[in-house]
C-alpha cells in the first residue's frame, strides 16, 4: 500500500506543476474522465474549449473540494442549493446565479457558473493542494458522446492536454455525467440534466 500512496502522490505533483504553469491535465473524477486547468487562468480555459472544439459561450464545469471553497466562486449561494447537495444521491453540478473570482470565459453570458463538490480523493487533494477550483468538462470532442471510460478517450484529446493522469485508467466503471440543475435566488429550480 506504501508504493500506491507514493504514486498518488507523484501524480498529484505532476498534475500541481502543470497546473501551475498553466498547463490542461486529463484526470479522473468522481463522474466521467475530465479535462482541467486552473479555473482562474484565461489562457488554460481558452486552451480547453479548443481541445474540445467548444464554442466558447457554452460553460464549463468547475470543481471544488468543499463548501468553504464554493463560497469562494459564488456570490451567493440559495438555500435551495444546500438541500439540493445535501439530498443528491449522486454527483451533483449546480448552475449559480453569479460566479466570481474566475477566469471571465469561466462564467456564462448571464453571469452563471456551474460548481460540483467532488467526493473523488485524488480531485480533493489536488485542488486543495493548488488551492484552487479545477475546471472539469468531460473528456471528449464536443458534440461527441462522453467516455465511459478511459479506453473510450479520443486519441485527439489525449495528444491535446499537457498531462495524462496515470490513475485509475485500467478501471471499467461505465461512468456517467452528473446531474445539473439550475437554481435561482428565490429558490427556482431548473433541470438542465437528470
Amino acid at each position: 500500500m506504501k508504493t500506491d500512496k507514493k504514486y498518488f502522490e507523484k501524480e498529484l505533483t505532476n498534475a500541481l506543476a502543470v497546473l501551475h504553469s498553466g498547463g490542461t491535465i486529463l484526470y479522473p473524477t468522481d463522474t466521467v474522465w475530465g479535462i482541467g486547468c486552473d479555473c482562474t487562468n484565461v489562457q488554460a480555459v481558452e486552451k480547453i474549449f479548443k481541445i474540445k472544439k467548444r464554442d466558447s459561450s457554452k460553460s464549463l464545469v468547475l470543481l471544488v473540494d468543499n463548501d468553504a471553497r464554493l463560497l469562494r466562486y459564488v456570490k451567493t449561494v440559495p438555500e435551495i442549493a444546500w438541500e439540493l447537495m445535501q439530498y443528491s444521491d449522486k454527483p451533483l453540478t449546480i448552475v449559480y446565479p453569479e460566479g466570481k473570482n474566475l477566469a471571465k470565459n469561466m462564467i456564462g453570458p448571464d453571469k452563471s457558473v456551474a460548481i460540483r463538490i467532488t467526493s473523488d480523493a485524488f480531485c480533493k487533494n489536488l485542488i486543495r493542494t493548488f488551492d484552487n477550483g479545477l475546471v472539469s468538462t468531460s473528456a471528449n470532442i464536443s458534440g461527441k458522446p462522453s467516455p465511459e471510460n478511459f479506453s473510450d478517450i479520443d486519441k485527439e484529446i489525449l495528444s491535446a492536454v499537457d498531462y495524462v493522469v496515470n490513475l485509475r485508467q485500467h478501471e471499467k466503471s461505465n461512468a456517467t455525467p452528473s446531474s445539473i440543475i439550475k437554481v435561482g435566488m428565490k429558490g427556482e429550480i431548473q433541470i438542465i440534466r437528470k
